[in-house]
């Protein structure tokens, strides 16, 4: 899609140019769906061109100068930038809480208007915004696709990643965040607030033109990258979710300072070096010791615990090595707080470093009416996920339902085992090669290493009970079986040649097919 303009501006340039489009026909795909909807009924008395038809179901109004049909119709003239810019001003006009979120540079001279059509003929074809896409978080997947082809062309590096949508509801599974204020204190694109559609349909009221969220869910998210930051708050508003979105750099300018969260969910960008960390030695986030500058993944960690309220809990994504460095201190930072999940490779989209989960609560002592947990003080639940998920295509992999639904209710048994609880889990119980509750003087034992695999072991083989002189007979003889078979293919294809038969000067040369047939392959 970018191809159609990448000749006339660089990369950083054309990420807003084809981004802002997306957003436009991801707000138009909803409206025209209602907008079918409402004609249909018309003989009922609905009003297809009633601003309050559209808000009273969380979508957006588009004033008919701003409607994808509209624009799709005038793309082939050289007017085409401004009527874009027009339309996103009618938009913004009567959706405020949509003010400022999308760019409206689209009649500068130095984008070609051409290739502004092409593109937009071109994003006429894909469906963002109706309900199937907007359940998929299709404008999300887009977006971050987006941002990491840019990525390299801009010479950025990793931190802007997709968030895979099962990690997303593993966590979700996990922390159960439906009552109470939730924070991600790197937000990006709101993937942590928006990709799981039950999350969005238990909170969400209102349409972010004036509606309010329901009163027993808060959302703040900061993010430090401005584009980043402005496709958070149209997710946020779309999806009709009151939230309140920050942007800043979360380590040098926390938007939340005196925020104490009940849940707090977040995919930090992996082991980034250049945080600033040198200028915040003394910063009173740091209670279990100086993070080091050249890496950002425990001053993620402890502010994380800073923000937590006083029966908070938290789960976040770090890369493995945040299981076992020692630099600084940080096996110190460790000792403290941890429940582990190591996920499989190959889940994340522009990253390959291996990563883990990390669940952490601010009291373990259990007994809270609102909260039956038993007294976990002592113990840390280790379970490693690695060898669970399915590849979806040659290089990626995600976690399944049943996957995701067996390291939660393994979770939440463990930490509710002779604790009251409405829907009574099965018992907790360690499973060799998944799963281990340790105490603090394994883990101490192990130097505060914190890798899964060190405590759950092996997973236990299927006993084999043929004895052990019969197995290595019969190996030896299926073996012996093969190395003939490999003798007769390798003088079939000796006898080959590419040459057809009677070009080989004098020699009779046999085809491959034949010869492959006299062994019984092929028909």
């Amino acid at each position: 899609m970018a191809d159609a303009l990448r000749g006339s501006m660089d990369a950083a340039e054309y990420k807003h140019v084809v981004l802002g489009l997306i957003f436009l026909k991801y707000i138009s795909d909803a409206f025209e769906e209602q907008h079918a909807r409402l004609e249909a009924e018309r003989d009922q008395g609905a009003d297809p061109e009633d601003p309050d038809g559209y808000r009273a179901e969380n979508i957006f109004w588009v004033p008919p100068e701003a409607r994808w049909a509209h624009l799709k119709a005038q793309a082939k003239q050289p007017t085409i930038g401004q009527r874009v810019d027009d339309a996103i001003a009618a938009i913004e006009r009567d959706n405020p809480a949509l003010k400022g979120v999308l760019p409206k540079d689209y009649a500068r001279p130095a984008l070609d208007k051409q290739r502004l059509g092409q593109l937009i003929d071109f994003i006429s074809n894909i469906k963002v915004g109706d309900e199937e896409s907007r359940a998929k978080d299709v404008l999300g997947r887009v977006y971050e696709y987006f941002l990491s082809q840019f990525a390299s062309a801009e010479g950025k590096k990793g931190g802007e990643f997709y968030t895979p949508r099962c990690v997303v509801k593993l966590l979700v599974e996990m922390l159960k965040p439906y009552r109470g204020r939730v924070y991600d204190p790197c937000c990006g694109s709101a993937g942590m607030f928006v990709q799981s559609v039950e999350f969005i349909r238990a909170h969400a009221s209102g349409n972010g033109n004036g509606g309010k969220a329901k009163a027993d869910i808060s959302i703040y998210g900061q993010e430090s990258n401005y584009t980043t930051w402005r496709l958070a708050k149209m997710n946020l508003a779309i999806r009709g979710i009151d939230g309140q979105s920050a942007h800043g750099d979360t380590f040098h300018n926390d938007r939340f300072p005196d925020l104490k969260a009940d849940y707090i969910l977040a995919n930090p960008p992996f082991n980034v070096s250049d945080w600033g960390g040198e200028r915040l030695r003394d910063d009173k986030r740091w209670k279990y010791g100086v993070p080091p500058a050249g890496n950002a993944n425990f001053a993620w960690v402890q502010h994380i615990i800073h923000h937590l309220a006083p029966t908070g809990v938290a789960g976040f994504v770090l890369a493995n090595g945040s299981m076992s460095s020692n630099q600084s201190g940080e096996g110190e930072t460790r000792k403290n707080i941890i429940e582990m999940v190591a996920l499989p490779g190959q889940l994340f989209y522009s990253t390959q470093i291996p990563a883990c989960l990390w669940f952490l609560a601010r009291d373990r002592r259990g007994g809270s009416p609102t909260r039956p947990m038993r007294d976990r003080r002592g113990e840390i639940l280790f379970i490693d996920a690695r060898k669970m998920g399915r590849m979806v295509d040659r290089i990626h992999r995600e976690l399944t339902d049943d996957d995701i639904a067996r390291i939660a209710n393994t979770y939440h048994a463990w930490r509710t085992v002779g604790a009251r609880h409405d829907s009574p889990l099965p018992e907790y119980r360690d499973i060799p090669g998944f799963c281990k509750s340790a105490t603090l003087e394994e883990v101490r034992k192990h130097g505060y290493v914190l890798t899964p695999g060190r405590y759950v072991g092996a997973a236990k083989q299927e006993e084999d009970d043929e004895p052990f002189d019969q197995k290595m007979q019969r190996l030896v003889a299926q073996l012996r079986e093969q190395q003939a078979e490999a003798a007769k293919l390798n003088a079939a294809i000796a006898k080959t040649s590419p040459l057809p038969v009677g070009e080989g000067k004098g020699v009779r040369v046999e085809p491959l097919g034949s010869s492959l047939k006299e062994l019984g392959y092929g028909g």
